[in-house]
C-alpha cells in the first residue's frame, strides 16, 4: 500500500510521494499506472520527497514523467514539493533547500501563500542543453515536412526550444509538438515551447512536456520562455507569463543570474494506492 498526495501547480499535476516516512521502490511500468488517468490517479508527473544526501540540504527531490522515465527538473514540481513538506510537517522553514538531477534548488514560501524557485543559472551552450548545433546562437532552425521553423534554445536542468507564434491559440502544439520533442537535433528529447509576446513583460505560452504530452502548465517552460526572450532583447524582467492553467511571475537579471519563478501550489486529495 502507497500513500500519496494529488497537488497541481496551475493545473499541472502531480502525485506526491513521502519516501522518507514510507519505502517507495516503483518500476517504470508502476509508475505508467500511478499517471494513467484511467486505470491509476492520473497525473503529469510522479514525484519523489527523499532524505537529503549533502548534509546542507534539507531534501533530495526525484521526478518521473507520465511514460515512466526520470528527468532533472519540474518548476511547477518543485513549488509543489514545497507545500507538501510544510503541510506534512517535515519542514517549516521558510526556505528549503532542496537537491535534483539538475543540481540545488532554492524553494521560498512567501506572504502571500506562493512559492518561489530559485531555479539556478539557465544555459545556453549546445553542449549543456544538450542540442546538436555547432556554436551557440541566439536563434536555431529547423525544417520539419517541408517547412524552416526558428526557435531559441536554453537549460533549465531540462532541454527547452521556444518558438516564437503569432496567434498561440493556432500553435501547432500537437503535431510539431511532438515531431521537436523527439527530433534529432535534442539527444535527450526536449521541452517545446509555443510563445506569443503581447508586450514586454507579458507573454503567452503552450507547452509540449517531454515525456507528458501538453499540460496546463510547465514552470521550467516558462523560464525557458522568459529568459529565451530577454535574451533575444524581445522582453524585460519581470515577464508575466501565462499558461493555460494560469500565471507565473519570471524575473532573470540577465547572464550570471539566477531564474526566479513565483506561482502557486494547491493539494487536492490524499490517498492509498495499492499495485
Amino acid at each position: 500500500m502507497l500513500r500519496f498526495t494529488k497537488m497541481h501547480g496551475l493545473g499541472n499535476d502531480f502525485v506526491v510521494l513521502d519516501a522518507i516516512q514510507q519505502t517507495v521502490e516503483l518500476t517504470p511500468a508502476q509508475l505508467q499506472k500511478l499517471a494513467d488517468r484511467h486505470f491509476g490517479i492520473g497525473c503529469d508527473q510522479i514525484l519523489l520527497v527523499q532524505a537529503p544526501i549533502k548534509p546542507d540540504a534539507h531534501f533530495h527531490y526525484r521526478i518521473f514523467n507520465a511514460d515512466g522515465g526520470e528527468v532533472a527538473q519540474c518548476g511547477n514540481g518543485a513549488r509543489c514539493f514545497a507545500r507538501f513538506v510544510r503541510e506534512k510537517n517535515l519542514c517549516l522553514d521558510d526556505e528549503i533547500r532542496v537537491d535534483t538531477r539538475a543540481g540545488r534548488l532554492i524553494l521560498r514560501h512567501r506572504p502571500d501563500n506562493q512559492v518561489t524557485v530559485d531555479m539556478g543559472l539557465p544555459r545556453f551552450q549546445p553542449s549543456e542543453i544538450p542540442l546538436s548545433a555547432e556554436q551557440e546562437s541566439l536563434w536555431y532552425t529547423v525544417t520539419v515536412d517541408g517547412t524552416l521553423h526558428r526557435f531559441g534554445a536554453v537549460s533549465l536542468g531540462n532541454p527547452h526550444a521556444v518558438l516564437p507564434v503569432e496567434n498561440i491559440d493556432a500553435a501547432p502544439v500537437d503535431t510539431l509538438g511532438p515531431c521537436l520533442e523527439s527530433h534529432r537535433l535534442f539527444p535527450q528529447r526536449a521541452n517545446i515551447g509555443f510563445m506569443q509576446k503581447m508586450d514586454e513583460h507579458y507573454i503567452r505560452l503552450r507547452v509540449f512536456e517531454r515525456g507528458s504530452g501538453e499540460t496546463l502548465a510547465c514552470g521550467s517552460g516558462a523560464c525557458a520562455a522568459a529568459v529565451v526572450g530577454m535574451a533575444q532583447g524581445l522582453l524585460q524582467s519581470p515577464v508575466r507569463v501565462a499558461l493555460p492553467g494560469g500565471n507565473l511571475d519570471i524575473e532573470w537579471q540577465g547572464r550570471g543570474s539566477p531564474v526566479l519563478m513565483s506561482g502557486p501550489a494547491v493539494s487536492v486529495f490524499e490517498g492509498v494506492i495499492e499495485l
